[in-house]
């Protein structure tokens, strides 16, 4: 059986009314609920229907009085044959009705014949119908022609129209109460649906036998009033009048399980659209109509499945490249270039990666290294850096592109200083080098056309990655520049102190390191010697230390 996915919950019932219960319901539930509706509907149907008949040969259609012998036949056979007909109809109804669901039944996956033949129940119901009422009237008609021949044009007409009435209250009620069957049919897609009238051609017959049908009954009435000599102005006023009840009742009970049958499938995209808008694309509606309507229903489930794989996907995209990467590449038309920003980069690299893996079993290596990346791509979310790359045990991070942000080098470096206290923290058996460096770059998509990828490249870059190795060997571990610093503002230049003065590898000119003052944990940003550490970045900027 196929999962009962979730539908809008401002609904009563998925299927359009509380009557056809919950989707998901089981099996035995499903059965008993079917068997009750079809067996009100089918029985209250014939029976409206011999009303029908009754009324239409009192008081509508002219025609002689019954003799003793026609009337003794009446007055037997119509309920004896009403009878009949509401017993086999219900019995041979259940069982062609559940012919069609022993695959739910038995909680197994359908054939495709199996799905088509669910579908087919309504139509073969009001076929048995149709058969029902074109026995009776054959039986009446050859009844009038034995006993009382001048009655053959009054019974004829009468159930005729009556087996109208019962045929299509029969196929608009049990297609409602076969909902739930179809939508488990209709899950299987399109090569289930049966070809059959579209809801223009629907609506088209439903108006010719609700309304054009009780209309022929009062024309045939008028003509035979005309041809017979003892038809009174008051007998044609009852007649138009009784007619145009017939016609208001019946055709408004006719429209109206039309129209609802119409509305629950709108009403139900209707409302999956307003909660799909809200953020919940695992909506999908259950598809229980085989015209354009279940083809919008079922459009609909297609659409909320790509917003969802486009939602997955996006999601996707975003952990590689960086989220604000792909708001980038979402908003605007992705090209190969670059363009020249000022950024701080971040470089950080394990010390001892390879000795670890050596000396540990490979599982313990991928929760060192996947703690290690935690920490290090939480820290740079946090102050809005986009995490570039990964490169083996090592990570590219960089404030300031693709994003603007004017305070990048203040957040670079309290994010390597907040990262280097939770390292220490969290994975205090391994040990990792941070480089920072505020600078100007080159930021922008490198590549073909055909596979490229969002990058920095420059002079701060390779700065950076420089200044990784000469963090390892300073206490803390984070190593940046006296320039990168006093670009990152005062409050943050109270947690660094100058380093020595070193040629970093592959530049000429000297550069002057700085260093953490004190290391702090992420969760001791400022400590109690706030003071000293406030000392010691004012020697800093004076040249003191």
């Amino acid at each position: 059986m196929p999962p009962v996915p979730p539908y809008p919950p401002s609904q009563r019932s998925p299927f359009g009314s509380w009557l056809l219960g919950p989707q998901g319901q089981s099996p035995r539930r499903l059965r008993w609920r079917i068997q009750m509706l079809l067996t009100v509907f089918i029985t209250t149907t014939h029976l409206l229907g011999a009303g029908v008949v009754v009324v239409l040969s009192v008081l509508v259609v002219p025609a002689p009085r019954a003799n003793h012998a026609m009337g003794l036949a009446t007055v037997i056979g119509v309920p004896v044959y009403v009878a009949l007909a509401v017993l086999v109809g219900s019995v041979w109804g259940t069982r062609v009705s559940f012919g069609a669901l022993l695959w739910v039944l038995d909680e197994r996956e359908p054939t495709l014949r199996e799905r088509r033949r669910a579908l087919r129940v309504p139509l073969n119901l009001t076929l048995l119908s149709g058969v029902l009422w074109g026995l009776g009237l054959v039986l009446f008609v050859v009844l009038a022609v034995l006993i009382q021949p001048e009655r053959v044009l009054g019974i004829a007409p009468t159930v005729g129209i009556g087996a109208i009435v019962v045929c299509t209250i029969t196929y608009l009620l049990s297609e409602f109460a076969l909902r739930p069957l179809s939508a488990l049919a209709m899950a299987a897609g399109a090569e289930a649906r049966p070809r059959g009238l579209g809801v223009g051609g629907r609506q088209l017959t439903f108006w010719l036998l609700g309304t054009g049908a009780p209309l022929v009954g009062l024309a045939f009435g008028a003509v035979a009033a005309l041809v017979r000599d003892d038809v009174t102005v008051t007998r044609l006023a009852v007649q138009v009048l009784v007619v145009s009840g017939v016609v208001l009742a019946f055709g408004f009970f006719v429209t109206t399980l039309n129209a609802r049958s119409v509305v629950a499938p709108l009403a139900s995209v209707r409302e999956g659209m307003a909660e799909v808008q809200s953020g919940r694309l695992d909506l999908r509606l259950p598809v229980y109509d085989a015209t354009e309507l279940g083809r919008l229903q079922d459009g609909f489930n297609h659409m909320a499945e790509g917003l969802a794989e486009r939602e997955r996907l996006a999601d996707l995209f975003g952990r590689h490249v960086g989220q604000d990467v792909a708001r980038a590449a979402a908003d605007k038309e992705v090209a190969l270039g670059g363009e020249s920003r000022e950024v701080t980069v971040l470089f950080v690299d394990l010390v001892g990666s390879t000795r670890f893996a050596a000396d540990h079993k490979p599982a313990v290596v991928v929760d060192m290294l996947n703690g290690f990346f935690d920490v290090v791509v939480e820290e740079v979310l946090r102050e809005d850096g986009l995490v570039n790359k990964f490169v083996g045990d090592a990570v590219l991070a960089v404030f300031g592109a693709p994003t603007d942000l004017p305070d990048h080098a203040a957040r670079g470096v309290r994010c390597a200083r907040r990262m280097a206290g939770r390292l220490a923290e969290e994975q205090p058996q391994i040990a990792a080098g941070i480089g920072v460096y505020a600078g100007t770059v080159v930021a922008g998509n490198v590549g073909t056309q055909e596979r490229f990828e969002y990058t920095v490249i420059g002079d701060a870059v390779n700065a950076a990655s420089r200044l990784t190795e000469v963090a390892k060997g300073v206490e803390g571990r984070v190593a940046s520049t006296v320039s990168t610093i006093e670009a990152a503002g005062p409050e943050e230049q109270a947690h660094w102190c100058r380093g020595e003065t070193l040629t970093l590898r592959g530049r000429s000119k000297q550069t002057r390191v700085a260093r953490l003052a004190r290391p702090t944990s992420a969760a001791e940003p400022r400590g109690e010697h706030d003071g000293e550490v406030g000392e010691r970045s004012q020697a800093m900027e004076t040249g003191g230390v």
